[in-house]
């Protein structure tokens, strides 16, 4: 059998870090496209020459042509305009919604049996444009969110007790946003339920932070947005899809009544494995995580009604 395909559609900064990520796991051979000349092929051949040093043994390479993809497992989506101080992932939508309409269609036709992982921002509207455009079936568009969301909420949680990361399991539903949901009820350290570890007061302000921690990011960088942890979560969702290891992950999944919400993506905890989104879990929450989850659903709906109204215009 022949080595799995990824294909990194978007060679920046986020799909650089992907392709080398994915060569030290060795998933599969990559393919970077990217519009920019050049570009591509020097991280592909900047990688490929890392590969004598770090041992791994799969092939990279640049590519300004879409066409480049074919027969792709696995299409990480990237491209797009990133956000800039100041901008919030809302003012991307009508840039973004372009350019991935036209990545959707080469990838129906060129790669129409892989698994799509979106990472575009605004992430709930571009991840429901990548389904609408391509046909491909909800178990196979997927948005990157909750693994970044839970990841950085539990960065911040290790940091407060001075903890292992290793030690903290938490769980972020919702949006990829401002309106994303930390769910206590589900956040453990050491299989200590969180509240009993931190004050309600400290716990607030961590999830305040959590909220905000792209914008931090693009604060402190003042170029760019946020790459290294994106692309781990992204590698980290394919790994899970290319070796089917059926992980229960957090990310944005097309819903159809589960958690009382209905033809809407949205993070929610699911189980990723050879058939892509294999089925979505629902995990119980209080009264007040519901509530949360019901208002979290609003925003997201009005982004892809925002949506609708640009691709009409």
């Amino acid at each position: 059998m022949g080595r799995n395909k990824i294909a990194l559609i978007g060679a920046g900064n986020i799909g650089g870090t992907i392709a080398h990520l994915a060569a030290l796991k060795q998933l599969g051979d990559v393919v970077l496209y990217d519009v920019v000349e050049g570009m591509p092929q020097g991280k592909a051949l900047d990688l490929t020459e890392s590969g004598p040093i770090d041992a791994f043994d799969v092939s990279l390479a640049g590519s300004n042509t879409i066409s480049d993809i074919a027969g792709a497992d696995v299409c990480i989506v990237t491209s797009g305009l990133a956000r800039k101080p100041g901008m919030s992932r809302d003012d991307l939508l009508g840039i973004n919604a372009k350019i991935i309409s036209e990545v959707a269609a080469g990838i129906k036709t060129h790669a129409p049996d892989s698994l799509v992982i979106v990472l575009t921002n605004p992430l709930d509207a571009m991840v429901t444009l990548m389904k609408r455009e391509t046909g491909f079936p909800k178990e196979r568009v997927v948005g990157m969110a909750g693994v970044l969301d839970s990841a950085r909420y539990c960065s911040f949680l290790a940091m407060e007790l001075d903890v292992s990361v290793k030690s903290v399991q938490a769980l972020v539903l919702g949006g990829h946003g401002d309106d994303m949901v930390p769910v206590w009820s589900s956040c453990t350290v050491g299989g200590v339920p969180v509240e009993r570890l931190i004050s309600a007061e400290r716990l607030d302000a961590i999830e305040e932070r959590t909220r905000k921690a792209g914008g931090e990011i693009v604060g402190l960088l003042k170029t760019g947005s946020a790459y290294y942890s994106p692309a781990a979560a992204a590698v980290r969702m394919a790994e899970s899809y290319l070796l089917d290891k059926k992980e229960i992950l957090p990310c944005a999944a097309y819903l159809e009544g589960e958690y009382d919400q209905r033809d809407i993506y949205l993070g929610v905890p699911v189980q990723i494995g050879a058939g892509g989104v294999e089925k979505v879990v629902e995990v119980p929450l209080t009264d007040a995580e519901k509530e949360a989850v019901k208002i979290l659903a609003s925003p997201a709906a009005e982004l892809v009604g925002a949506l609708d109204k640009v691709l009409a215009g």
